[in-house]
């Protein structure tokens, strides 16, 4: 009986003592993002290293697919951050109060142009403008100016050499689409793309088709693309063969590019706030900024980020790009495509 209590006793201790004391090992942070998300291991590893966490990427789609399954899951969210979504999706990731707020002491170095959320929900990462892109060599061998505006994508002497994408199925493509709502309004965008068409534009599903299927560079058809105002020095970074100078230019004349600024936030809910809080500040930090552009393509927001050399000489960022809230867009972006795609492609 006496080995019997003393056992029982003994095993009474070992239940308390297990039920008190916190598990060995890091804490796991969830962060949410669209397909298109990258970045260095070592970044992620630094960030893992400092804070003893392991940090796990939910990819979930597209950025409208992301916003969807975010607002769906919000009471009982499925990460604890969410990277990706951006401007065109920004006012109704809002609206769903996905989001808790943050008002992170690295937006400091971030411009106010970047901040477009005053409540801090939603937080500036990075940035790029959708641009047209066409091959130099083209135009010289045809003795053709390139196109400077809209306008000139309409006109007989660029009938049958644009490529563009669906605004339904491409992030791209709906940023063209919102570039020209901007550009011509809502009573006019309509009669451009009618133009377009009539002019010969080629419509794809995708950026990657239209970029290395349809754009002449790549071997395609046509000289003149929607993409990004980097690519131009991305073909140089990875061209085969060093280049002087970068085979495509981007147009990037006052409200022909549309600029697309993606966003972080803390989930509502999360159960790991102060890791998220962090993740926030690090990915808003010099050390992450400037690992974005050759993972995603895109700029770091954050002033301190300093950039290779070959952005530094091949860049061309606009001005004044397209006029479009995420107001505006909030309220029209269903609206504007499914007009076009009765008027474009029906």
């Amino acid at each position: 009986m006496k080995l019997k209590y003393l056992f029982g006793v003994s095993s009474l201790l070992f239940l308390v003592s297990g039920c008190t004391t916190k598990p060995i090992g890091p804490e796991t942070l969830t962060v949410m993002t669209h397909d298109s998300f990258a970045v260095s291991d070592q970044i992620v590893q630094e960030f893992e290293n400092q804070h003893n966490v392991q940090v796990q990427f939910l990819e979930v789609g597209d950025t409208g697919t992301a916003v969807n399954k975010a607002a769906l899951s919000k009471d009982n969210p499925l990460a604890d951050v969410f990277y990706g979504v951006d401007n065109t999706f920004l006012s109704r990731a809002l609206d769903e109060g996905i989001f808790e707020t943050y008002q992170s002491p690295l937006l400091d170095d971030i411009a106010p142009s970047f901040q477009l959320d005053p409540t801090y929900h939603a937080l500036p990462v990075d940035f790029g403008d959708v641009c047209l892109n066409y091959q130099k060599s083209y135009f010289e061998l045809a003795d053709l100016t390139p196109p400077a505006t809209l306008d000139d994508l309409t006109q007989p002497a660029y009938r049958d050499l644009l490529t563009v994408e669906n605004p339904a199925t491409s992030s791209p493509g709906l940023a063209f689409l919102l570039t020209t709502v901007g550009f011509y309004g809502e009573d006019g965008y309509l009669d451009f793309w009618q133009a377009l068409v009539d002019n010969g534009v080629n419509i794809v599903n995708d950026w990657e088709t239209a970029y290395y299927s349809a754009f002449s560079q790549a071997g395609g058809p046509d000289p003149i693309v929607v993409s990004y105002s980097s690519s131009p020095p991305f073909e140089v970074l990875f061209s085969e063969e060093p280049l002087e100078e970068a085979p495509t230019a981007a147009v990037t004349t006052p409200k022909t590019c549309f600029r697309q600024i993606e966003f972080v936030g803390i989930l509502k809910g999360t159960e790991h706030r102060e890791l998220a809080e962090a993740w926030v500040d690090y990915m808003l930090s010099p050390t992450f900024q400037e690992d974005i552009p050759l993972n995603m393509y895109v700029f770091p927001v954050n002033r301190q980020a300093k950039l290779d050399d070959t952005f530094q000489k091949y860049l061309d960022v606009p001005d004044v790009t397209a006029d479009v809230t995420p107001a505006m867009i909030a309220e029209g972006r269903e609206r504007w495509i499914r007009d076009w795609t009765e008027a474009v492609l029906r």
